[in-house]
């Protein structure tokens, strides 16, 4: 309500008047968000690193060197002549020293056991980086509003991933059953977890690099039905990664190096040759290969669909995502054909690994600008 001014008042003099508060939606909600984001982006980098040397060790048959499990103790590698020929009795005693290795010595030993070490290591420092940077966020009150258990079920994942890794390296630890490898089962859920983190880590991290003023405004020009279709095809992708590594499990994927054909015909021979039965479908190489290829032949197609909505968006940034997320996919279906053709060989079967998760970070990019597309201005700006 107004006030009544005084008879004489000068005309010219000026009272003080509120001032319109701005950001009202961010305000105390911003906290670290772009330190947050670029520990989130050091953290994905370590992961990726891991899925890689990961590879590296289940391709050079390095992950049964280190036969226990020492979350602490184990970060210190063998520092003498004796550390080393105890860890060598340690591998020597298991079935895939005694019935594939048996040729090896004590230097042959050391270069895979270093491969699986570095492997472990690279798990201890992601959980040590996670640690620091949390809890220096959470101690100077710098995370945003409604972060905290976001960030704490990323703890929470690497915690687990480390405990299935050992689950899955103790399948193959074994003496006079003649098991030489880990459980492909077991493989496909220690990758598959590592993809879902990466899938959060990816998430968070294109969230925070936008005010939660702007993600509330662009949510309501939501394009229901691509990010359904890319919904989609986020688990489409992943069910072929997780085929991916039952293939990488048994090493499937030097088992038949022909292609389109598979030993010269369409289906492969003795596909259903062991017992039970459902036994084939995860430890027959052929069949599990000819599943991978069918399956990458229904995602791509499928990919195709998607990419032809994506172009209909009304944002660029949106097109372009759908058309960079098919580039990604046509080139991973290129590098899968090679894979085969060239035996699985180390530098191609990781090139193949690698774009896996370029291919997942990009649909999880065009998904996410489906739910919080960027306006632009007529001239193409964003604003």
């Amino acid at each position: 309500m107004a006030s009544n001014r005084k008879l004489f008042e000068e005309v010219g003099a000026e009272t003080a008047r509120p001032v319109a508060t701005k950001g009202v939606i961010d305000a105390g909600r911003g906290g670290a968000r772009g330190a947050i984001r670029i520990w989130l982006i050091v953290l994905f980098a370590l992961v990726f690193l891991m899925i890689v040397v990961g590879g590296a060790t289940r391709l050079t048959d390095s992950g049964l060197s280190i036969t226990e499990w020492r979350p602490l103790t184990g970060s210190i590698p063998p520092l003498n002549a004796a550390d080393w020929e105890s860890e060598f009795a340690k591998y020597q005693a298991i079935d895939q020293f005694r019935l594939q290795h048996a040729w090896m010595t004590l230097a042959d030993f050391k270069e895979i056991y270093w491969w699986e070490w570095g492997h472990r290591q690279l798990g201890r420092v992601i959980g040590l980086v996670w640690a620091l940077g949390f809890f220096w966020f959470l101690l100077r009150r710098q995370i945003p509003t409604g972060w905290t258990p976001r960030l704490l079920l990323l703890g929470g994942l690497g915690g687990l991933q480390g405990a299935i890794g050992w689950w899955m390296v103790s399948s193959g630890v074994t003496s006079g059953t003649t098991v030489t490898t880990v459980a492909s089962t077991r493989l496909a859920i220690h990758l598959g977890l590592a993809f879902v983190i990466m899938g959060f880590i990816t998430w968070y991290a294109l969230s925070l690099g936008r005010t939660e003023r702007d993600l509330m405004q662009a949510r309501r020009a939501k394009e229901g039905k691509l990010f359904g279709v890319s919904t989609g095809l986020l688990h489409f992708t992943f069910l072929q990664i997780l085929i991916g590594a039952l293939v990488a499990g048994i090493d499937a994927g030097r088992t038949y190096t022909d292609w389109p054909l598979m030993a010269g015909q369409f289906f492969p021979p003795q596909a259903f040759v062991l017992e039970p039965f459902w036994t084939n479908f995860i430890e027959n190489p052929g069949l599990v290969q000819f599943i991978h290829r069918m399956t990458g032949y229904a995602l791509f197609a499928f990919a195709i669909v998607v990419w032809l909505r994506g172009r209909k968006s009304a944002h660029p940034n949106t097109r372009y995502a759908f058309n960079a997320t098919f580039a990604a996919i046509t080139l991973q279906v290129v590098l899968g054909i090679t894979t085969v053709l060239y035996e699985a060989i180390l530098p191609v079967a990781l090139a193949h690994q690698g774009l896996a998760v370029l291919c997942w970070v990009l649909i999880l990019r065009a998904r996410h600008l489906s739910l919080y597309p960027i306006a632009t201005s007529l001239r193409g700006a964003s604003t």
